[in-house]
């Protein structure tokens, strides 16, 4: 039971972090990251207790939702490249861009059912230190609900578009570290087509039914 609910925990996180993001895009992109994420957390909350579609986890909706709004501002290729590690200069132009495609896939997957479970969460900033010239930054957030708070934190870069996610730390364990362990694995034992081989097949399976509570 605590495992599972770990599980759902994290799944809802994840796509707290990306559900975030996507609101990015009506912000001053001049804005420190703690102030973007802090004025569009509401919002974005609000947004999900109130979207039918996606509280009944519509899959086909939500990856329509990150091609539109969450692409243009997380650096999902810095983000793929991360997990797969060092692995990611051995692949070829093609096998990356299945690996991205398929990485994209895998965290909407994991996080269209979880959408459902939003009720009465709300994120609270930590106090966050940063100089001007700073290009990274880690902000940190608390989510706050049932229970005890939650460890919520990003990792965010400083582009020319502006600030973008590329990381976040759910319940003490950073995604891309995580990712990164399982994916070597796979890759070790059957090679990158192995890896795309498998996260293929794992996001061709029927989404999991939304969790009744």
């Amino acid at each position: 039971m605590l495992r599972n609910r770990t599980t759902a925990w994290r799944a809802w996180l994840t796509a707290a972090m990306l559900s975030l993001s996507f609101s990015l895009a009506h912000a001053q992109s001049t804005k420190a990251p703690d102030a973007l994420i802090k004025e569009v957390s509401t919002d974005v909350l609000d947004s999900l207790r109130a979207d039918k579609s996606i509280k009944q986890g519509d899959v086909q909706k939500i990856i329509a939702l990150v091609d539109q709004k969450v692409m243009p501002h997380v650096d999902f290729q810095r983000m793929t490249s991360a997990s797969v590690g060092r692995y990611w200069r051995e692949a070829s132009p093609e096998q990356q861009k299945q690996l991205q495609d398929q990485f994209k896939i895998l965290l909407v997957r994991t996080y269209s059912g979880a959408l459902a479970q939003v009720q009465d969460q709300t994120v609270e900033l930590k106090p966050m230190r940063t100089n001007p010239d700073d290009k990274e930054v880690v902000v940190r957030t608390e989510v706050k609900g049932r229970g005890d708070p939650i460890q919520l934190d990003y990792r965010l870069e400083q582009t020319p578009n502006g600030w973008k996610i590329y990381d976040v730390n759910v319940l003490g364990v950073w995604l891309v570290q995580s990712y990164r362990s399982s994916f070597a694995q796979e890759i070790g034992a059957n090679g990158v087509d192995g890896l795309i081989k498998k996260l293929t097949e794992r996001n061709s399976r029927p989404a999991p039914a939304p969790a009744k509570g």
